[in-house]
């Protein structure tokens, strides 16, 4: 029987290295809307609310990677389309760059680089019911997006831009990995996700999700098959979190990683365990 993981895991904080922390914080801040929640000892936690979506360590003189594993993007999900009007209105308002705007079918979405190369995508999903056919494809593409459109959200409500809103969240997060069969094998056949056939067929990427979503984790060789890690030196991904409803899902997973001969490095806040990539995954419960 194939393992099957948590349905409603969720992701949670994502953790990364930069080269200079007053730099990131202007950009999070004040082009992306994060809100400030703590600082101490090089590191700062911004978030929504009192949710810490981002966890940024400074570490002076990291170089930005290329051609490597890590991080192709860390996605923020936000609660409706008219919230996705407002970041594009800011974003256009600060004249900030975009690397793209893209339809996807199941979302709209904006994607940016931060000032250390790390990707961010800023979406919206489409209603859960257009996802999917009768035959259970998922109904995801990129084409691109119409902006204009978006921007009609705030014909009637064209309200000031006062930071991500409440329910913001960690949508997906897609990496780069090594080797796509070997990716595919540790996060379906071990980790339990699984993937749908999609309509765009993408031979260098898989899309991966839990409870039905249309992707938790994007996968993909655009940094070339057999790609290094980033080394200590660069600016990188340390962790992102998958957090698990119940300690029974968690054990779960747990007992196949350890039956694999998968190494587990005990954490405060949970588990430590790498992909064949050796991208680094904190594995928690809920809080």
């Amino acid at each position: 029987m194939k393992p099957m993981i948590d349905p409603q895991l969720k992701l949670g904080t994502v953790s990364l290295s930069v080269a200079d922390l007053e730099r990131s914080l202007n950009f999070y801040q004040n082009k992306i809307g994060l809100r400030l929640l703590k600082r101490a000892n090089g590191t700062v936690l911004l978030g929504v609310g009192e949710t810490v979506l981002l966890k940024l360590h400074h570490q002076p003189g990291a170089k930005i990677p290329h051609r490597r594993t890590g991080l192709y993007h860390f996605a923020l999900l936000l609660p409706s389309r008219f919230a996705l009007a407002q970041v594009l209105h800011h974003i256009i308002e600060r004249q900030t760059p975009i690397d793209g705007a893209s339809d996807h079918g199941v979302s709209e979405a904006l994607y940016l680089t931060d000032p250390d190369g790390h990707g961010i995508e800023i979406y919206c999903d489409r209603p859960r019911s257009q996802w999917y056919t009768n035959q259970n494809i998922l109904l995801m593409y990129t084409h691109p997006l119409d902006i204009d459109d978006v921007l009609s959200e705030r014909t009637h409500n064209p309200q000031l831009f006062s930071g991500l809103p409440y329910g913001t969240a960690i949508g997906h997060v897609h990496l780069h990995v090594a080797d796509l069969e070997k990716a595919n094998r540790f996060y379906i056949d071990i980790l339990g996700f699984e993937r749908p056939p999609i309509s765009a067929k993408i031979p260098s990427a898989s899309f991966i999700n839990a409870g039905g979503y249309h992707h938790t984790l994007g996968l993909n060789i655009w940094a070339g098959l057999g790609a290094p890690p980033p080394t200590s030196n660069h600016a990188r991904l340390l962790s992102f979190e998958m957090i698990f409803s119940d300690q029974d899902q968690l054990d779960r997973v747990r007992q196949r990683l350890n039956s694999a001969g998968i190494q587990q490095e005990k954490q405060h806040q949970g588990w430590l365990v790498r992909d064949p990539s050796l991208n680094p995954i904190l594995m928690r419960m809920t809080n």
